[in-house]
């Protein structure tokens, strides 16, 4: 009995080792969130290889097809790695956290107070405050940082109208001023600039940093699954006989597929609704909720410039993730309000 014990405390000492050993080399599994969305990237990408698979094992016509014409297979498959390639890619990127921003805007002060206190070191008052630098440079820090927070807050507060309460737009988890569009999340427990929405199959959220990659990994994904289902149809249509529970399988991934299928086309059709109008799936959804939101009618979109315009910023003005948007002034938004005319289509109101 007591080696019974025994080996089993040596197994369970076993397993606890190989369990740190795991947690050592992947910390992301001592997380539950981390660990779940490790999980369903594993199985996202197990997914792909078994469409690829079953198509490249049983489908006598592509083999043959390839060894005729293998330039369509390696285009197949160049798309199959640049979808998984930008799924990742997407995955780890940042959605543009407001903290981060902040942190750039207060080393930018920082760099400016430190590049007036040099210029001005022949004047004797700023003589004084050099003998501080060298004396206690963290406080100085501290002050500077102090200034800093005050240089965001003032560059956050002017991007509201007039009238508009610091306490509407302080975050109470993270106590930092939020700019406009920016949201709280509760996943990341940080808050994003131009927050779109936390997507679960990436595990991050999706912000300005990150939008516009998400929208190419949708398009991707998109014409990967078009291009499987048509092969897939051609294998049933193939002449060449098979077995029944091949067929089943194939039928089964192929209404599987066909979902799929649907929900992406459907996803990439509304997001490419959002780039037009410069919207987020937050703001159209909680609109009525969002206080700076809450009295612009529905047919209003308050941060569009026009389709060509937002298209351009979204696609190409990419520089940097920190990028923020004032809201309208009143008069701006009446010229939105204003119906469109014949004449605004000569005079491009509707696309710049």
């Amino acid at each position: 009995m007591g080696a019974l014990c025994g080996g089993g405390g040596l197994s369970r000492d076993i397993l606890d080792r190989f369990s740190d050993r795991c947690l050592h080399f992947f910390p992301c599994l001592s997380d539950p969130a981390r660990r779940s969305t490790f999980c369903l990237r594993i199985a996202l990408v197990i997914l792909h290889l078994i469409y690829v698979a079953v198509i490249f094992v049983f489908g006598e016509d592509l083999i043959h097809k390839t060894k005729q014409e293998p330039w369509y297979t390696i285009i197949y498959l160049l798309l199959f790695a640049a979808t998984l390639a930008q799924y990742f890619i997407t995955s780890g990127s940042s959605p543009g956290y407001v903290l981060d921003a902040m942190r750039v805007v207060n080393e930018a002060d920082m760099s400016r107070n430190r590049a007036s206190m040099t210029s001005n070191k022949d004047n004797p008052l700023q003589a004084k405050m050099d003998v501080v630098v060298t004396i206690d440079r963290n406080q100085l820090g501290r002050n500077l940082l102090g200034r800093g927070t005050m240089a965001w807050t003032k560059l956050v507060m002017d991007m509201y109208p007039s009238g508009t309460s610091l306490r509407s737009v302080t975050c109470t988890y993270c106590d930092v001023v939020q700019p406009p569009r920016a949201k709280h999340c509760h996943d990341c427990d940080k808050c994003v600039l131009q927050f779109d929405h936390h997507c679960v199959w990436l595990g991050t959220c999706i912000g300005q940093g990150n939008h516009c990659r998400f929208w190419w990994y949708i398009c991707g994904e998109t014409a990967l699954s078009l291009w499987t289902g048509t092969l897939y149809i051609q294998f049933l249509k193939s002449d060449i006989s098979k077995p029944w529970w091949l067929y089943a399988i194939m039928i089964m991934l192929l209404v599987t597929l066909f979902f799929c299928l649907i929900f992406l086309l459907l996803l990439l059709l509304f997001h490419s609704y959002l780039i037009l109008t410069n919207q987020t799936t937050y703001e159209l959804v909680r609109r009525r909720r969002i206080q700076y939101l809450s009295n612009i009618p529905e047919r209003v979109y308050p941060f569009s410039k026009g389709a060509c315009r937002n298209l351009y910023e979204f696609c190409c003005v990419q520089s940097s993730k920190y990028r923020m948007e004032p809201l309208p002034t009143a008069q701006e938004l009446e010229d939105k309000l204003r119906p469109y005319t014949c004449s605004d289509i000569f005079s491009s109101r509707c696309c710049c």
